[in-house]
Formats: structure tokens, C-alpha cells, sequence
């Protein structure tokens, strides 16, 4: 008697998985463009619905928390000394950036902006800084000058300053991708300013090809010489690179990558650090801090971190080299 179920529950289930797969495969893409942390973005996204407003929306939330352009934001209130409670956006990323700072040895560093500035990179541009200048600012950079307690950020200076650039763009695409994941959203591809998530796959049904620039210089940001294409699925990824933002002066290239640790603009052989893992704030943090590290030492934090793969692009000779993780 129980048999005669069988055959009517097979078919719905026949039926209801042929209707899934159909809807999969007609039901269009979404394409929402647009500007966020004085940077541009572009979402694609399978669903019905255009939802660029509930993005932007998102994608506000932690422009409010994380931007040092808004006045109003939280970082802003912070770096002004002024009371603010912290909300969790800023918690998180001010939590894993010293997670990232203590495990590069101070490679990455949210407080390095009076560095920055001084060699005519982010708000300001000034003459070149002497090793004197430099000397003074150390007084008030270092991850170790600030921290969290009781919901609210603490200075040994008052005049430190955090800029979370390195991180925060990595972050408002895991945010998205959240948003997307509680929405039950399976394929989409989210890019702010470069840091890319990509899960599933793309109009096509197959999976995303995500390039990877050549790292020329290029200041005005006209080329767009691809390196070679990543095949991403269900994974973060983000670039770091100083063929973008740089200038020379007396016949020498100083590149926007400052070492927090020395105050000067980085001088070895990596170009391009492409970095790949499950959370695309962590890939920028991490991306950040090889192009300070340099191939080697990048090349030693990513074997003890096997949730990490890497594509970096160094010069070599007269040529580009390449090294890669193993599986990538």
C-alpha cells in the first residue's frame, strides 16, 4: 500500500527540481553601478528585482562607520577626539586590523596616514618629508599607540589617527555579500574599487573570470592590460599595487605604499599582490601588507594561513615574474 506514494512523490520531486533549474536559468541578472568610499562600484546579481536602493542603503551604513571623507561618521568623531559610541561595523574591522597588524609584524597599520600625507599621498601634498619629519610622526603612528576598550577607542596620543582605506572597501563587499546571502541570492559578483566577491556563477552559467591587471604604470588610470584571468567561485579576492598611485621626483619612483614601520615608501621587487580567501576584508588587509613585506615574507605568512592563496607579480630581470599558491 505504501508503494503506490512513491510514484506520485517522485514525480513531484521530478517536476519541482525541473521548475528550480528552469527558474536558475530564466531569471535574469542585475547590473547596479555607481560611486562609495570616493570609488567606484559595479554589482551583478541573479534576481527578479532591481536592489540597488537596499545596496546603497548597505553600503551607507558603513560609509558612516568607516569613511574619513563623511564628517559625520564614527572614524571621523574618532580621529577628532570627539565622544562617539562605536557600532559593530567599525568594532569588526578595527578587531581583525589588529589581527592583521600583530601577524605581519606591524605591516599593516590603520594608523599610518600622518605618513602617507607626508610624502604627498591621501589628503594632503607636501614636500618631500626629511628623516627628521619622519622621526616626529612616529611619535603618534602605531597600531600600538590606539586601542578598543569598553565600546570605545583609546589613544596614548590624541594625535593619532585612523584611516581604514587598506581594509574598508574589502569590507563593504562582505557586507554586500551578506545582504546577498540573506537574501538567498546564489550567483552574483560584487567590485568596489577592485575587491571583488564572486559566488556562483555569471549570465553564462559559468564560472567568473576575474582579471588581473599588468602591473604598468599607469598614474592616470587608462590602461587596462590584463596579466591573466582568475577563475573565482565562492571566493573573495582583492589587489594591491603601486602602479596606480605614485609620482617621481629626481628620477626616482615613490610609490603610495608606506611602511608603517619606517615611515617610507616600500622599495623591492613585488608589483602586484592578489590576494584570495573566504573574506574579501581580510584579502585587502593582507594584500596591503605583502606589497609592504615583499615576496618572501609574503610567501612565509601565506604557509601558515592555508585558508589564503596568493598571485603575486614581481620584477624580475627585464621581465615580470610570477609566483603563485600551490592549487590556484
Amino acid at each position: 500500500m505504501k508503494k503506490k506514494w512513491h510514484l506520485p512523490l517522485l514525480i513531484l520531486l521530478v517536476v519541482g527540481s525541473v521548475l528550480i533549474i528552469r527558474q536558475q536559468y530564466t531569471m535574469p541578472y542585475q547590473h547596479n553601478k555607481g560611486m562609495v568610499f570616493g570609488t567606484f562600484y559595479s554589482i551583478t546579481y541573479q534576481h527578479p528585482n532591481d536592489l540597488q536602493k537596499e545596496i546603497e542603503a548597505e553600503l551607507k551604513k558603513v560609509d558612516e562607520a568607516l569613511s574619513p571623507f563623511n564628517k559625520n561618521s564614527i572614524i571621523t568623531a574618532v580621529n577628532e577626539n570627539r565622544p562617539v559610541t562605536l557600532n559593530k561595523m567599525f568594532t569588526d574591522v578595527f578587531t581583525l586590523a589588529k589581527e592583521v597588524s600583530e601577524d605581519t609584524e606591524g605591516a599593516f597599520d590603520i594608523t599610518v596616514a600622518p605618513f602617507v600625507n607626508a610624502w604627498g599621498f591621501g589628503f594632503k601634498s607636501n614636500v618631500m618629508p626629511t628623516p627628521e619629519a619622519i622621526d616626529s610622526l612616529r611619535t603618534f603612528v602605531g597600531f600600538e599607540k590606539v586601542e578598543m576598550r569598553k565600546n570605545a577607542i583609546v589613544k596614548k596620543d590624541p594625535r593619532v589617527t585612523l584611516d581604514c582605506s587598506a581594509i574598508a572597501k574589502g569590507y563593504g563587499v562582505d557586507v554586500i555579500a551578506k545582504f546577498f546571502h540573506e537574501k538567498d541570492i546564489k550567483n552574483f559578483l560584487i567590485e568596489i574599487g577592485g575587491e571583488i566577491s564572486a559566488y556562483g556563477v555569471n549570465a553564462k552559467h559559468e564560472a567568473w573570470g576575474i582579471g588581473v591587471e599588468k602591473p604598468e604604470d599607469d598614474s592616470l588610470s587608462v590602461s587596462s592590460n590584463l596579466f591573466t584571468v582568475l577563475k573565482a567561485e565562492n571566493i573573495a579576492m582583492a589587489t594591491s599595487g603601486n602602479y596606480r598611485n605614485f609620482y617621481y621626483k629626481d628620477g626616482k619612483k615613490y610609490a603610495h605604499t608606506i611602511d608603517p614601520r619606517t615611515g617610507n615608501p616600500v622599495q623591492h621587487n613585488i608589483l602586484s599582490a592578489t590576494v584570495l580567501c573566504n573574506s574579501c576584508a581580510k584579502a585587502d588587509a593582507y594584500a596591503t601588507s605583502f606589497m609592504v613585506l615583499g615576496l618572501e615574507k609574503a610567501k612565509e605568512i601565506l604557509s601558515r594561513h592555508r585558508e589564503m592563496k596568493a598571485f603575486l607579480i614581481y620584477h624580475d630581470k627585464d621581465s615580470y615574474g610570477v609566483w603563485k599558491s600551490p592549487g590556484l
